[in-house]
């Protein structure tokens, strides 16, 4: 199938233009990278906790961080998650450097003592969970079941859960937190005792707990490292792979290309402060592999010419070969695209970075196919024509 007709565009011809630009997006982006803000690493490589929870009222965001400030000695990272009439918001902080830990819990007691100071000693249903619940439930035996305490948890125990399930599961119309004690009317499995003396004893907070992850710092930059020999090895396995399958030339000119995506995309991350964690590492993993199957089926359509058409000139072989692969790149590309797009639109925030990686690799990726690396591929090849002849020369003498 062919949507783009025969063309006879001389991509080679502006391949100067497109490595200098290339060049200085690449040179800005180091830059940028090294003496500006840099790259956002996540917990997953710099170690610390994240705590996600989500709030009744719009939270003041100057107020939390002057809360958290306490538990770390840079910065927290305190910002919206999601769309803002969730209210939903995630907490980051650093391990000080060299100390492992867990700071969940801290993070919840200041939260708690900023806002929920007025609930004193009552049961907090937005951030208790249903162990706490079921034991509270157990002790106070509002149904009077008696007997020993197996026997009545087993009884207490799916109310609790029946509560915990009601606040995390979207029943509500806020999903995750408890907006009114009166909710819990709704609540399948709560018999009418164990209701009222919740409505008695226990309270709504003013947030809920969504979530907590927690690395250390030597796992952080052991994480970090592995990340990096995994790009590392990927791209030496593509070098080898298309220097059997082609020659040393081609393969140059692959992982040229495949440098050069990589780096532009880090640069994009960078630029739009984005989290890099082992997510975003697994999509720079899938476009270097996207990236590098469309630079193989340019290469491969440059050798079957070079069989056909034995004696002309590389560079016009390979502006016939990108030319004649034009078609596919753009279906494949576009299709691609589509894809991708509905996924960084409509995917939510759990994957929003993975698409945006996605994204930029399509581009940058189908740009260094044509323009990186049949460039550095044909500059190699001369170097090393001119090398075999000056030997040949020499030979000769």
């Amino acid at each position: 199938m062919r949507i783009i007709g025969d063309t006879k565009i001389p991509f080679l011809s502006y391949r100067k233009i497109a490595l200098t630009l290339s060049a200085l997006a690449i040179s800005g982006g180091l830059a940028y990278q090294f003496f500006g803000p840099g790259l956002n690493l996540g917990i997953d490589f710099v170690g610390g906790t994240q705590v996600t929870v989500k709030f009744r009222e719009q939270p003041d965001l100057g107020l939390l961080r002057s809360a958290i400030d306490e538990l770390t000695v840079g910065t927290p990272t305190i910002q919206r998650f999601d769309e803002t009439e969730k209210n939903e918001v995630l907490i980051r902080v650093e391990n000080p450097e060299g100390e492992e830990g867990d700071f969940a819990s801290p993070i919840l007691d200041l939260l708690n003592r900023e806002f929920n100071a007025e609930l004193g000693d009552k049961f907090d249903l937005n951030t208790r969970g249903s162990i706490d619940l079921t034991n509270r439930l157990l002790t106070a035996d509002p149904d009077g079941m008696g007997g020993d305490d197996e026997a009545r948890r087993l009884f207490y125990e799916p109310m609790a859960e029946a509560v915990l399930d009601y606040r995390n599961r979207g029943q509500v119309e806020h999903k995750g937190i408890f907006f009114s004690l009166e909710e819990l009317g709704n609540v399948d499995g709560l018999s009418d005792a164990a209701r009222a003396y919740l409505e008695d004893n226990a309270a709504v907070g003013a947030f809920s707990l969504l979530g907590t992850e927690s690395v250390g710092p030597a796992v952080g930059a052991d994480l970090q490292k592995k990340a990096l020999l995994a790009i590392g090895f990927s791209l030496v396995g593509m070098l080898v792979y298309i220097w059997i399958r082609f020659h040393l030339p081609y393969a140059v000119g692959a992982v040229a290309a495949l440098f050069h995506d990589v780096l532009i995309t880090l640069t994009a991350l960078a630029v739009t402060h984005r989290e890099i964690n082992l997510p975003t590492v697994a999509a720079l993993l899938t476009l270097v592999g996207y990236s590098v199957n469309d630079t193989v089926v340019v290469f491969d359509r440059v050798r079957e010419n070079l069989r056909l058409r034995r004696g002309e000139e590389l560079e016009p072989l390979m502006n016939l070969s990108i030319n004649q692969t034009l078609s596919r790149t753009f279906i494949t590309s576009g299709t691609t695209m589509v894809v991708v797009l509905s996924l960084y639109i409509f995917g939510g925030d759990v994957i929003n970075t993975f698409a945006f990686v996605l994204l930029i690799g399509i581009l940058v990726g189908t740009y260094s196919s044509i323009f990186v690396a049949s460039p550095v591929a044909l500059a190699m090849n001369k170097v090393l024509v001119g090398r075999r002849e000056r030997r040949r020369l020499k030979g000769r003498r």
